[in-house]
């Protein structure tokens, strides 16, 4: 085997090795580069997209954040509404409630006023009656002070029984 260096073909070589290098750099460096470039742009611009849709999503949360956060502030000022109405209600019931309570004892207290003057206006017929048959009785009989006394004493005894 023979070892030795061929310097006509290694000067061949060299040659075709850099006119191939020139044609490359020619004609396929360039868009070899202007794809590596396009790439480049591609990959950030995606980044920079994904950065603002971060930033907008965040910007939503937060947005959703204090939506909500209203919402409970809402719900807590209807609670706090309800509440205060149902309060009310039952103050204006037991207010109501008093005043039925208050007009039934004036109601009881006026029956009872009429009930007493009937029985009274009962009581003063019966009075009259008696003291006209007690004195329809002193006039017929004619009496000294000790059976005087004795028929006023049993005229009190009726009225008293009756």
């Amino acid at each position: 085997m023979d070892l030795e260096i061929q310097w006509g073909t290694a000067l061949y070589s060299l040659v075709v090795f850099f006119v191939l290098l020139l044609l490359l750099r020619k004609y396929a460096l360039k868009p070899i580069l202007g794809v590596m470039e396009a790439r480049q742009d591609k990959i950030t611009n995606d980044i920079t997209t994904a950065e603002k849709n971060r930033e907008e999503a965040m910007k939503l949360l937060e947005e959703q954040k204090q939506a909500i956060q209203a919402a409970r502030q809402d719900a807590a000022k209807i609670i706090e509404n309800a509440r205060v109405a149902a309060d009310k209600q039952a103050e204006d019931i037991l207010i109501k409630a008093a005043a039925d309570v208050e007009q039934f004892k004036k109601n009881a207290q006026a029956e009872i006023v009429s009930e007493t003057e009937k029985a009274m206006a009962a009581l003063r017929e019966q009075v009259g009656a008696l003291s006209i048959m007690l004195a329809t009785k002193i006039i017929e009989k004619e009496l000294d002070d000790n059976q005087q006394e004795k028929l006023v004493s049993d005229f009190f005894k009726e009225v008293g029984e009756a």
